[in-house]
């Protein structure tokens, strides 16, 4: 299965860190709803204590079924591997809850790993280092008008390992 799955993940385009624009995944961009403004400010040394780069992976692939029973394919879109820091938390707790929350702090996004999906919802995230992390993503609904809930994940990587998630609701 780790095989099949690593052959059918390979066509997936697995982007880096830190300097790229990338969608903060939490913040819900696109909403029209009131954005909360975060209440723990970014924690400079928390961060400064994580590793940036690793050689651990995160695969799998996101897909969210519909009320009617469909499932929708997140292809093409962006899955984001963010350290499960105390920021993070407040963050995905907000997203989960369903509500927008201010963008990140550009530090933070030096921290955080993105892949898109290829057109079957797989994706592969490489350059990891070992911790706890949140895999996050959502999906665009038909006629492109919003997005699926939020989908989250918590996952502990060690050195060197390979991480299969399944991201979907």
């Amino acid at each position: 299965l780790a095989l099949t799955m690593t052959l059918v993940l390979a066509g997936c385009e697995g982007l880096s860190t830190g300097s790229l624009q990338m969608p903060d995944i939490f913040d819900r961009s696109g909403s029209d709803e009131a954005v909360v403004k975060r209440q723990i400010p970014f924690p400079a040394d928390e961060y400064a204590r994580l590793e940036k780069t690793g050689t651990s992976a995160v695969q799998g692939r996101r897909t969210y079924r519909m009320p009617d029973g469909q499932t929708r394919v997140g292809s093409g879109e962006t899955v984001s591997v963010a350290p499960a820091t105390r920021y993070a938390a407040e963050a995905a707790d907000v997203a989960l809850s369903g509500r927008k929350i201010e963008p990140a702090d550009p530090r933070a996004r030096e921290y955080t790993h993105y892949a898109k999906t290829d057109d079957n919802g797989y994706f592969v995230v490489r350059g990891v280092p070992a911790g706890v992390f949140y895999v996050a993503g959502s999906v665009l609904l038909p006629e492109g008008k919003s997005r699926s809930p939020i989908i989250i994940k918590q996952i502990e990587l060690g050195n060197g390992q390979t991480r299969d998630v399944d991201l979907s609701r």
